[in-house]
Formats: structure tokens, C-alpha cells, sequence
């Protein structure tokens, strides 16, 4: 089983098919559509493995249609607390299909105090840079993550955003993922280049995702490989492409000794998810 902490998102999404008029009217074509990194990992991996979601929403209607869509895919959802305000982001997704993304994380941050059995029957559990920033989910998540180690149950970190990295500071972020104890990291290709990375991060299994350029998986006897994506004809919209390859990577039996088929079942997860949405437009 997979575990994920972090956060459940009510995502709206502004689809444009040209620039923004800044000061004027621009056509767009807006929905809501449920979204947080690590809500994104549990619902991809559930398609093919169980899957649990630990976090918090608020006790509005957003977050129960959330928790419902969640538990809908097959997630376990009954660790999901609420109070306060649900998390809202709003995409903003370009005519080349990128993404940016303006983040209001209500009460997401706000997850504290850790049930026991959050770990229990999980195999591998995935955690978010969100969650590592704001109080008191940091103090969370690291404490989950020592437990996890204690268990051994390998600890799984998405890297999330160069705007993170950058909050946090780059000479800090190292640090912090080898404090958790981490036995694989993902990065995009932004976030490799602004730490610099060209070999195992904190000491763990590195996987830097390059959108439609080969990834590079960096193992920790010193040796790296490249593999390539499955080719798109058309990408909408890119937003959890990475999510569906962590869940890809992940739900390969055996991963850390199967990095080159964890990397292609990852790339077959992504590939996935971007024909969906070229479908769905």
C-alpha cells in the first residue's frame, strides 16, 4: 500500500487558448477539478494498488465533494480531517499546455498530531515539499517520516516547485530531505537545475523529470540511466503529469532494484494522464 500526506485541492483551472489581455477581457474556459500533489499520487496509484491519503480539508461542501471524489477512485480516505476552509488553487494553463498556479492552502497546513495508524499495511509512503514548509504540517510529516523509517517503510519526496525551493533556500533543501530519512526523490528539470543536482539528492534514488526529454533515474551505488517518455501528439495540460509518474515509479514491484522499468511504468502513468486531458478538450 501506499501512503501520501499532504494536501486535497479544489483546482481551478483557467484553460486559455491565448496570451492574457492584461487590464481586459480574455475568453477562458474555467472548471473545478480536483487536484494537490499528493492527493493526485494516491488516486493514480490506486487504479493498480491500494492507496491511502492522510490530510485535511475544510468542513465546507468542497471538501466532502473532494473526500468523495478521492474514495470514488478507490483511495482510503478515513484519516481525512476536517475544519476550517478547503484549499483552492487556480491554474492558469497556457496555449502551449503549461501551468502556473496561484495557491491558497486554507486548511491543509493546518494537519497536526499523528494517529498511529496513519502507517499501517503501507509499503512505501510519498510526501510533498508542500507539507514541509508550513506549520504545523511540517512537524507532520517529518514525524510520520520517522516513523516510517523506524517501520521500514521507504520515504518517497516530491520536490514541488522551484518557488519552494526557493522560500526555503536552496542551501537548506538537502538538508531537510536527508533529515527525513528519504529513499527516493523526484525533481523536475527546473528544480534539478536550481539545486544543482547531477547525482543521488541527500543521499537517495534521484529521478529528474524532463518533460519530453528522456528522465535521468541517478542510483545510489553512483550509476544513472536515461529513459525516455512515451511521445504525445498533443499536450492540453500538464498539470499532475508529474504526480502520475511518481505513482508510476512507486507502484513498480520491487523499485529500487527495477529503476529503468519503475522509470518506463512511470513515463506510461504521465502518458496516460496528458492523452486524457487532450481527449477532454
Amino acid at each position: 500500500m501506499l501512503v501520501t500526506l499532504g494536501d486535497l485541492v479544489d483546482d481551478i483551472v483557467v484553460d486559455l487558448d491565448q496570451p492574457i489581455n492584461q487590464a481586459a477581457d480574455t475568453h477562458a474556459r474555467i472548471f473545478h477539478r480536483r487536484g494537490g500533489s499528493a492527493a493526485n499520487v494516491a488516486a493514480r496509484f490506486a487504479r493498480t494498488a491500494p492507496a491511502r491519503f492522510i490530510g485535511q480539508v475544510g468542513t465546507d461542501s468542497v471538501g466532502m465533494r473532494l473526500i468523495s471524489e478521492l474514495a470514488r477512485d478507490g483511495v482510503d480516505v478515513s484519516f481525512v480531517r476536517r475544519a476550517g476552509r478547503t484549499a483552492s488553487i487556480v491554474v492558469l494553463v497556457d496555449v502551449d499546455g503549461e501551468r502556473t498556479m496561484l495557491v491558497d492552502r486554507g486548511s491543509a497546513r493546518a494537519l497536526a498530531g499523528v494517529e498511529p495508524t496513519w502507517l499501517d499495511g503501507a509499503d512505501v509512503l510519498h510526501l510533498t515539499f508542500y507539507s514541509l514548509l508550513d506549520e504545523p504540517i511540517a512537524t507532520t510529516s517529518r514525524e510520520v517520516a520517522a516513523s516510517a523509517v523506524e517501520r521500514g517503510i521507504p520515504v518517497s519526496l516530491d520536490l514541488s516547485s522551484i518557488s519552494l525551493i526557493a522560500t526555503a533556500g536552496v542551501d537548506r533543501v538537502e538538508q531537510m530531505a536527508a533529515d527525513l530519512g528519504v529513499a527516493v526523490v523526484f525533481a523536475n528539470d527546473d528544480e534539478a537545475r536550481l539545486l544543482g543536482i547531477d547525482g543521488c539528492f541527500a543521499g537517495a534514488t534521484t529521478v529528474v523529470k524532463r518533460g519530453s526529454d528522456p528522465c535521468v533515474v541517478y542510483a545510489v551505488d553512483g550509476s544513472s540511466i536515461e529513459v525516455p517518455p512515451v511521445a504525445i501528439d498533443r499536450v492540453v495540460d500538464t498539470t499532475g503529469a508529474g504526480d502520475a509518474f511518481a505513482a508510476g515509479f512507486l507502484g513498480t514491484r520491487g523499485w529500487r532494484d527495477r529503476l529503468s522499468v519503475a522509470a518506463e511504468a512511470g513515463h506510461a502513468a504521465a502518458h496516460a494522464l496528458l492523452v486524457e486531458r487532450a481527449g477532454g478538450r
